[in-house]
């Protein structure tokens, strides 16, 4: 392999321990706390430099999980080609990389937005990436429900970006990400039961079992279905976004109850994560939607 050759395959393994996907998602959901956080444009400089500044970090968060779980994921099938467990990159290489992106995100953040994002953003990317993966993950089967704040932070981040400061509007935000990611995740988790019994990591299917697990999917569900309509009853959001609200609720909540029912159903658990994923940004970017069709309206 020539250098040239070689420098390309090195960068997109670094790119792929900053979890791109993921991190799309969570810097979505920023902006739409960005755009919600105002009646009208946020600023093209809170949008540009808060979008970069809380997308570096997620990225610098996501290269820490990597290197904390990469004992793990070489006994996991989903996770084991990932770069660290095949040795395409080192442990070090990977924390200079996080440290950087840490630095720069935290420099933006300060200097170009606000103190306050930088504040919160650093202690959300902490919240993920030492006290979730490095202590909760192994310690409880509740991890990713309190782990889950960390998660559910970007959107605040977004409006503080933006405003300096945030509301109730935007703690209804963060609460529905918060209650969204048990479901989501314990749906993964029961498809990949056995995986994280291997790697001794206590998910709730592996220490209380796949019916406790899907009844929690259950509830949570329907909690989730009460929760994204409240931006409707608090006049944070119109009619546009309650349809959107209702009708992918309505969804989730059908692969729910199929979940509590159907044990035999081996695809159900990977389909409903799938969905959760296409739900979350939906929901958002119908809270968007809404959001400025309602602003234009209104002048």
């Amino acid at each position: 392999m020539n250098t040239n050759v070689a420098t390309i395959v090195e960068w997109r393994d670094y790119y792929e321990l900053t979890k791109p996907r993921v991190v799309v998602l969570i810097v979505f959901t920023a902006i739409v706390g960005m755009f919600l956080s105002v009646p009208g444009w946020p600023g093209i400089e809170p949008l540009i430099f808060g979008t970069l500044g809380i997308g570096m970090a997620a990225s610098s968060a996501a290269v820490i999980n990597h290197v904390l779980d990469a004992r793990i994921d070489i006994l996991m099938m989903r996770t084991r080609g990932r770069p660290l467990p095949q040795g395409r990159l080192t442990e070090r290489a990977a924390l200079v990389f996080a440290s950087g992106l840490c630095v720069i995100s935290m420099s933006i953040l300060w200097f170009l937005v606000n103190p306050l994002t930088a504040i919160l953003t650093f202690f959300s990317l902490i919240g993920y990436a030492v006290i979730y993966t490095g202590w909760l993950k192994r310690a409880t089967p509740q991890n990713i429900v309190i782990g889950g704040a960390a998660g559910a932070a970007p959107p605040v981040l977004g409006w503080t970006a933006v405003t300096n400061g945030w509301t109730s509007a935007a703690l209804l935000l963060f609460l529905i990400i918060f209650v969204w990611t048990p479901p989501h995740f314990w749906a993964l988790a029961i498809a990949r039961k056995e995986e994280y019994a291997k790697a001794n990591i206590p998910m709730l299917p592996v220490t209380h079992g796949e019916a406790y697990t899907r009844l929690n999917i259950l509830l949570y569900s329907i909690l989730l279905m009460l929760v994204t309509i409240m931006p409707y009853l608090i006049g944070m959001s119109g009619l546009i976004y309650l349809a959107a609200a209702i009708g992918l609720g309505a969804y989730f909540l059908y692969y729910a109850v199929r979940m509590y029912r159907d044990h035999d159903d081996e695809e159900l658990p990977m389909a409903m994560f799938r969905y959760s994923i296409r739900y979350l940004g939906l929901l958002f970017g119908a809270l968007l939607v809404d959001h400025y069709l309602f602003f234009q309206l209104s002048i």
